[in-house]
């Protein structure tokens, strides 16, 4: 009998709250720490999920998860990332192979609801005992441990675990139970998306690189996906989707031929599959941690995805909440400072790269990013960020501070252009777009 198969306990050690990437990682993980771990997913996989490429430092938690070469097998390899440059090929290529540790020096694009599956799977197999379709529907927690009311197919039914790990992504169930949640206020964008077959990828070894654009109300990313899919979506600020004519398809292909190599790279390209939208995506949780509860990846923040970190903050935050939550179990004195670690580690990783993904689109960070100069290793610094290198090396940290220094001169040298963007983004933050609204 399979452990799916098997009654649902009424008690375990740990109860984990959603099986995407971070709830698979974390429940994997400490069920080899030898605890009793149960797995509730209220959706069924395989299930579509957006969030298709991966950065070098996944590479090393897969190994340690024992799960690289199966991901490798339904991956794209991805070498880099290319931005818009004014030069002969129009577009700069930032290798991973020259980020300032070494790693890997490569990544892999996939598609989520393999991914998702792949690793839901593989905790099966290290023994939690994962289910699918139920919802947990409540949560109580005191001083004698959690109680969680959930809802399946069989029914309802009452858990009770000594510690509880919310995966539950952007249900975010213990930020919405304890009303934490809480919108960053410069990231009002929502997004439209979809799979594509016939779009132009880049030459040779750079087949499988993402490509990021910007235009004047968002950025656009290109992801390979196997067998010739193409991610594409636009993230947009609220009030240029407001201004939607037609449907959904036809405004993402008006937006995307609104930018002349978008557009050269789509000839005879085509929609085959999840045109979706989804609607204010920046959030944050002022609490992450409590009493016999921890938040991780999406539970906790989700921030704009134009450096492809979700996954990556999936499963970092899901092995460092392993630490956390074992040492709780075992000494039950050390959960505040192990807290305290975890989360002070978490917001300064965040809070770093959020300071980028706020300006990416200012007239000086397209300068910066267009003429790169690797001055004390600065452009390499950038290249560790974008490879997911951001929260232990302070090699890199030091660099990219150094970085901003550059990025405020830089601004003094196109103040003109600076100030109108700025006025513009004062302006668009005053246009309400409720959470949740359909673009």
């Amino acid at each position: 009998m399979s452990l799916a198969d098997r009654p649902l306990a009424d008690n375990t050690d740990v109860l984990v709250i959603g099986g995407g990437p971070a709830g698979s990682t974390v429940s994997a993980l400490l069920a080899r720490r030898g605890w009793r771990v149960t797995l509730l997913e209220k959706d069924h996989h395989p299930r579509f999920h957006i969030g298709e490429s991966l950065l070098p430092m996944n590479v090393p938690i897969f190994q340690r998860l024992g799960v690289l070469d199966a991901v490798r097998a339904i991956g794209v390899r991805k070498l880099g990332a290319d931005f818009p440059a004014h030069n002969e090929r129009g577009y700069n290529v930032f290798r991973f192979d020259r980020m300032l540790r070494p790693g890997a020096g490569y990544a892999f694009q996939v598609r989520r609801d393999q991914l998702d599956q792949l690793l839901f799977e593989h905790a099966v197999a290290r023994g939690v005992n994962a289910r699918q379709a139920i919802e947990v529907t409540r949560l109580e927690l005191d001083e004698a441990g959690v109680r969680a009311h959930y809802a399946g197919p069989e029914g309802a039914g009452l858990l009770r675990a000594a510690y509880v790990v919310d995966a539950s992504g952007r249900d975010t169930l213990l930020g919405t139970h304890f009303k934490l949640k809480r919108r960053h206020r410069q990231h009002q964008s929502a997004a439209l998306f979809a799979h594509f077959q016939g779009v132009e990828l880049r030459p040779g070894e750079d087949a499988g690189n993402l490509s990021v654009y910007r235009f004047d109300q968002g950025w656009i990313w290109l992801i390979p996906l196997p067998d010739g899919r193409v991610s594409i979506g636009a993230v947009c600020r609220p009030e240029y989707l407001k201004t939607r004519r037609g449907s959904r398809e036809e405004f993402l292909l008006r937006t995307l031929e609104s930018v002349p190599a978008v557009r050269e790279r789509m000839r005879g390209a085509r929609v085959v599959e999840h045109l979706q939208a989804t609607g204010n995506y920046s959030y944050e949780c002022r609490r992450m941690c409590g009493r016999r509860w921890i938040m991780v990846g999406d539970a906790c923040a989700f921030l704009d995805p134009i450096f492809s970190t979700g996954v990556y903050l999936a499963m970092w935050s899901a092995e460092q909440a392993v630490e956390v939550v074992d040492g709780a179990l075992r000494e039950p004195r050390r959960e505040r400072s192990l807290q305290r670690r975890y989360v002070r580690g978490l917001r300064r990783g965040m809070r770093l790269v959020s300071w980028f993904i706020v300006r990416f689109t200012t007239p000086a960070m397209r300068a910066l990013f267009s003429e790169p100069r690797n001055y004390l290793g600065v452009e390499q610094a950038m290249i560790s960020m974008l490879g997911g290198d951001f929260f232990e090396s302070a090699g890199v940290r030091w660099r990219l501070e150094l970085f901003k220094c550059f990025y405020y001169l830089t601004v003094l040298g196109v103040w003109r252009e600076s100030l109108a963007d700025r006025r513009e983004r004062r302006r668009q933050l005053t246009v309400s777009f409720p959470t949740g609204a359909e673009p």
